[in-house]
Parts: C-alpha cells; structure tokens; sequence
C-alpha cells in the first residue's frame, strides 16, 4: 500500500494499519523491573529528531522517508514539542472559529453535497503546514527476535509512518495514542522511522476546542518490544454486591504471539496492603477468561479514601519460564442513577466540586511533565476539588492513575469538539454541522468513542464517559452513546450538546447537562418534575474578577438531591511565556499577543491559575464552597 494524500480530504478515512486501541496496562519481564517502573520492552525515542518545515504540501519533501534520502538540509527538532513553539509556524489562539475563517472558504466534507468528496480542500491547501521528521535507530538488545511495535501518544493532527522506506500507516485523532506494527521492516540495525505530520485534514473540523492551535509529534513516542507471548488487552471489571460489603472482579485478557500453545497465565489480586487475596491459573489462548473471582469484603474506592487493589498477571512459556509480568491497580466502586433520578457512588449521592482542565504548559503548551501532572493533582486535593473533566480530549495515560491514586472523580471526554460548523457568530445555524445525521462521519466519531473506552477502561476514577463538547447533536452521536453502553454498565453518559436537539434527549446523556446554566433556570428545572440529575458541565468562568457568585450555586447543593454540581470552566489559563527585551524579564502572553488574526485574545485566560500555575485569589473562593460539600 501507498500513502494517499487525499485521505486529508476524506472523513471516512481515519485509521490505515493502524493497531486497534487496546488497554493502557503497563508490561516488565520480571518483577525486578516492576518495582523499578523501567521495562526492557519499551524504548523512548524522544529527543532530536531530522525535521523539515513545508508551509502547505507542494512543497513538501517527497522521498525524505527513503533510508538514502539526503537531509543535509534538514533542522533538528525536540520530541514531543510543537511546531510552532519552535518556531516554523504562527502561533494562534481561536476559540469557536476555525483557524483559517476570513482566509479560507472551508466546510466540512460530505456537507454542501452529501454524496460527493471534494478533493484538494486539505491535500492542496496553502494554508496545510508539514513537517517531516525523521529518526534513525538502532534496536536495543531486548528487542532482537522480537516483535515490534512504535507508539506515538500524540500527534497533531494527521501523521503518516514510514519504517526503511516502507509506508507504514496513517492516523488522525490527536489526543489518542496510535501503533503501528514495525515487526515486517525492522532491522537489528540502521532503522530510518519517518514521520509525516500535516497541521490539518478532515479531522479538524471535529478537533476545534477552545484552544492554542499547534501541530507536531507533543506526546511521547516509544518503540515496544512484544514478547512470544503477549498481553495484548486487559480487561478488568470489579462489581460491588448489592449490600456494598463484597465484591466481584472479572478479568479478560487478550493474547498474541507465536508460542501460545501450552502458555499459561497466572493471576494474583493483592490488597492495598500487598497482601494476596486470590489467584487463578489459566491455559494461554487468543482471549483468556478467568473465572469470576469473588470477594466476601472489599474497601471500595473513593476520593475520600481511593482504596486500590493490584491485579498482576505472569506469563509463563510451556517450560514455566517467564516471558512478562502485567499489573494494573484498580478500585472497587459503584455508580448508580437510581429511580429517583439522582447519582449515588457507594450509596452516596455523587457531589460534583469540580474542574474543566486543559493541559498546559507556560513553556511548552501541551507538551507536560509528570511534575506537572502531580502539581495538579496537588492544587485539587488542596481546594477541595474532587472532579476532572479532561476538556476536551483524552489526556496523557498517566494522568488517569494519577487520578486513580488521588481519588479524583473524571469525566472522560473524547477528542471531539465542532463548535465552528453550528454556532457562527454568536447564532446557532446547524447547516454544515458535523457529525450530525451524516453517515459520512459516522464511523470517525465511534472510533474516537471507542478508542476512548478501550484505553481507559480499567479505571476507578472514571464515573463518565463525556461524547465530546460542544457538537451540537444527531444520530452519530447517538451511536457514541450507543457504543459506550454496550460495553460498560459501570459508568454513565455525559453529553451537554443535546439541549439543542430534545427529540434525541432519550438516547443522549443520562445527565441534564448545561453551560452557564443561572441558578434561578436551574431551580425551574429542578421543580418541573424532571427525569434526569443536573450537572454543570461548565460554568463560573473564571475570567477577570469572576467566581463571585458560587454560593448561589452551592445553595441549591443543599436544596435539590438531583442537582450534582458542576465543573469551573477552568483550571489554568492558556499562556506562554515570552522573554520582553524592554524589561528583559519573561513575561506571560495570551491570545492575540502573538499577531494571531483572527483571535479570541485574552478569553484564553480564564483559570483558577495563571499558566505558569500561580494560585489566583478565585481559588480561594473554590476551596471555601468546595470545602462546605467536602
């Protein structure tokens, strides 16, 4: 197969070889390298990487993927790191609006004519930046004779992969990690692993968050060693008894590998002491069912007390030798929407105190660190914040154990927003609105919904799956839902936008959810006799001197069991820091301090925190009205 630059174009073209989203369960080969959380079977190829800046793709190096190809004229570039922070391209900060409105006329495919593609809207953009990258490596010892995988955690927005100048595959989906097989092309020695990125294709008419627009490999990258008998997909579902004391925990596993047969797995379940509760061994086959392990008492989880047990998996050859080790830690906890329409966790009703986060760097943007990560945890736990809404994309991997580990509830999003094709300044006009009822979008949307599940699946901390932001609504959206409740009877369903479309109210959300929403609107819902909980899935803006009224919110806490709180729009401003020759200081910039025209300005400034993650004095009034539902 060839590399397709139409595919750009095309919303029905998403994924090509790539390897389906699968758990995010870590793998060592002994117990040694567990402890020490460093695994011979993953190799970072973060760092300098051979770049090329194209303004649009005409001018796009052809053949650099080739392994002779010259890149004499080729920079260097840090990975993970965006495109534009070092400085190719023109940073920009847009909220509603597409980047090129007012440049470009632009709508979405399958749109203006439902049964034709309009090629060259993307693949023969002036607008459509490129970078080539380029790495060369050698396999680490660990590696020999083993199948390999490389995985890009993120990658803005559309990437093809070529390995020693074979094309390897193609993907959209930016916050979602993708693997692609190298097993057939690797060597020993010598590896040419090519990387194109376009800043734009279909997908970005779903992907228009309110945000700092960037491109470029942002997000680690690793290669992945696969032993003779792998772990391909972990599946854990831990169920509470109805009397909330014991519990059960099922556990699927997918394998793959060339020594299957006569292959065995063990399972140990130990406490949040280490001490071991239960094991199982089971013959190796392509997917493993362990019978259903039964407990008389379990801690359950929770932000309170977010209690975790340990699941560790060996596998073991025919001979009895040990080819990995997978653990995975994860929590006994119950989400229910009962017949009095309101949300209990553990028999407790659910009290929201929660925050929209964005992931932010005041240098980096968002590329972060695990210090970084751990800081925000840090200020939640501080303020009384118990809930993330991972707005409006799948966040880095750790941050979901990390929140597992802290007691943080989350709100899950996937990686879609597309505001720009319904509102249009200011007034909802749905013509060109994508996803909607168009089948030609249809299978891009479940995959963002399914990639979401797969690799998240196996936590606590998750009590939603959130469909996306602000996509108005229609029957694709239907089937996000749809998917997600096939799969998951542990958690509930949040989508905001269906307030635009009440005929789909039955099959969308099982929460009312609003932005913004006044108290006093709030009450007339809640005293209409209303059939589903509310949540606030923004509001207070914290912008400016904003925060001043969230005692009037907090009232109705205790006025109202089926309203649940809501989430702060947001945690941390957007800005970057930039050095000031006149005061020769560094100084923080936001929207429209960079000559990005068109902009939404400072309304990228709208956190709990500055972007360089200073308290602001808001926080305070969070950790007060927070504190009286803590």
């Amino acid at each position: 197969m060839q590399a397709n630059l139409q595919w750009l174009d095309d919303p029905e073209v998403f994924r090509v070889n790539q390897l389906p989203a699968h758990s995010d369960h870590h793998y060592y080969y002994d117990a040694t390298e567990q402890q020490s959380g460093r695994s011979r079977f993953v190799h970072s190829l973060n760092g300098q990487w051979h770049f090329n800046f194209a303004t649009n793709p005409a001018d796009r190096p052809l053949d650099f993927f080739q392994p002779e190809a010259d890149l004499s004229n080729f920079d260097t570039i840090t990975v993970p790191g965006h495109i534009e922070l070092a400085g190719y391209a023109q940073v920009q900060y847009i909220n509603t609006l597409y980047p090129w409105e007012g440049h470009q006329y632009r709508r979405p495919a399958y749109t203006l004519n439902q049964d034709k593609l309009a090629v060259g809207v993307f693949s023969q953009a002036a607008d459509n930046s490129v970078g080539s990258y380029v790495k060369h490596f050698d396999l680490p010892a660990a590696f020999l004779n083993q199948r390999v995988h490389v995985q890009f955690q993120g990658v803005e927005e559309a990437l093809y992969v070529w390995l020693n100048g074979h094309f390897l595959g193609y993907a959209e989906d930016s916050f979602t990690p993708s693997e692609f097989d190298l097993t057939p092309y690797v060597q020993a020695t010598g590896n040419v692993l090519a990387v194109r990125v376009y800043k734009r294709s279909s997908a970005a008419f779903i992907e228009d968050q309110d945000m700092f627009r960037f491109s470029g490999i942002f997000r680690d990258v690793n290669l992945l060693a696969l032993p003779a008998v792998h772990v391909d997909d972990l599946d854990l579902k831990p169920t509470v008894n109805a009397d909330f004391q014991g519990g059960v925990l099922n556990v699927t596993t997918r394998l793959s590998g060339s020594q299957l047969t006569g292959a065995t797995l063990h399972l140990c379940v130990t406490d949040d002491a280490g001490t071991e509760i239960a094991e199982q061994t089971q013959a190796a086959q392509t997917t493993v069912t362990f019978e259903p392990l039964r407990f008389d008492e379990v801690h359950l989880w929770s932000p309170d007390q977010p209690t975790l047990y340990q699941v560790t998996i060996d596998v073991l050859d025919s001979q009895g030798n040990r080819l990995e080790v997978v653990p995975y830690q994860f929590g006994f906890r119950k989400v229910e929407l009962r017949a009095d329409h309101v949300i209990y966790v553990n028999n407790q009703r659910l009290i929201i105190n929660g925050v929209n986060r964005h992931e932010w760097n005041a240098r980096t943007g968002r590329v972060i660190t695990m210090a970084d990560m751990q800081a925000d945890i840090q200020t939640m736990k501080a303020h009384n914040i118990n809930a993330d809404r991972t707005c409006h994309y799948p966040d880095q991997l750790p941050w979901y154990q990390l929140c597992d580990q802290a007691g943080i509830y989350l709100m899950a999003e996937n990686n879609l927003e597309s505001h720009g094709t319904w509102q249009k300044s200011g007034a909802i006009e749905p013509s060109d609105n994508v996803p909607g009822d168009n089948p030609h979008w249809l299978e891009a949307v479940v995959d963002r919904a399914r990639s979401n599940y797969q690799w998240f699946k196996n936590h606590p901390a998750i009590i939603f799956w959130s469909l996306g932001n602000e996509s108005y609504a229609g029957e694709d959206i239907a089937a996000m839902q749809a998917y997600y409740k096939r799969h998951d009877d542990s958690r509930l369903v949040h989508y905001e936008g269906v307030v635009h479309t009440p005929n789909l109210r039955d099959r969308i959300s099982d929460v009312e959810s609003r932005m913004y929403e006044k108290p006093a609107n709030i009450v007339a819902y809640l005293e209409s006799n209303p059939d589903k909980p509310f949540l606030n899935c923004e509001y207070m803006h914290d912008m400016g001197n904003s925060l001043g009224g969230m005692k009037s919110y907090s009232d109705l806490l205790d006025r109202y069991p089926m309203y649940q709180g809501g989430f702060i729009w947001d945690f941390i401003d957007q800005a970057l820091y930039v050095h000031d020759p006149v005061t020769d200081q560094d100084v923080l910039r936001y929207g429209g301090d960079f000559d990005d025209r068109h902009s939404d300005y400072e309304f990228s400034g709208d956190g709990l925190l500055f972007a360089d993650r200073t308290p602001k004095p808001a926080l305070q009034e969070v950790k007060y009205y927070y504190g009286l539902q803590h």
